[in-house]
C-alpha cells in the first residue's frame, strides 16, 4: 500500500509539451511529421498494415467550408518511419494550391486513467490538434 502510494505521489502532473511539426518534403510528394512521442511512434511502427497511424496523424483535405471539416473522408497513403520522423505519401498526389490538414490526436493529452475514474475527462473524449499545410 505505501509503495503504491509513493510512485502516486511520485507521478507527474506536468504537462508533456509535444512539439509536433509538418513539413513538405522538398519534392512535395510527402509530408514529414516529427515531434511525436517516441513511444507511440515505435509502437504504432510494430503495426505492419500501417492502419493504425490513421489513429493517431490522419491527413484530411480541407473543405470550402470548415465547417465541414469533421466529416471529410482520410486522405490514404502509406506511412513510413525513419528514426522519429513519419514520413506520409499519399495515394494521390497533392493537388497544387489544395490546403489540407493533419489531426494530431494526444492521446497522453495530459490524462490518466484515474482523470475517467473520478469523471475529469469523459471516455470517449478526444483531444487534437488540427495542423494546417497547402501543397
Amino acid at each position: 500500500m505505501a509503495l503504491t502510494l509513493f510512485f502516486t505521489g511520485c507521478s507527474s502532473n506536468q504537462p508533456k509539451v509535444n512539439n509536433v511539426k509538418i513539413n513538405l518534403t522538398p519534392d512535395k510528394h510527402s509530408l514529414k511529421i516529427t515531434g511525436l512521442d517516441l513511444l507511440i511512434v515505435q509502437d504504432i511502427n510494430r503495426d505492419s498494415s500501417g492502419g493504425n497511424w490513421q489513429s493517431l496523424v490522419p491527413v484530411f483535405k480541407m473543405p470550402i467550408d470548415a465547417e465541414l471539416k469533421n466529416y471529410q473522408p482520410i486522405q490514404p497513403g502509406k506511412y513510413v518511419v525513419t528514426d522519429s520522423v513519419v514520413v506520409f505519401t499519399p495515394d494521390t498526389p497533392f493537388i497544387a494550391q489544395q490546403t489540407y490538414f493533419v489531426r494530431y490526436y494526444k492521446f497522453d493529452a495530459n490524462s490518466k486513467a484515474s482523470d475517467f475514474i473520478l469523471g475529469k475527462n469523459k471516455l470517449g473524449s478526444l483531444h487534437y490538434t488540427d495542423l494546417i499545410f497547402k501543397q
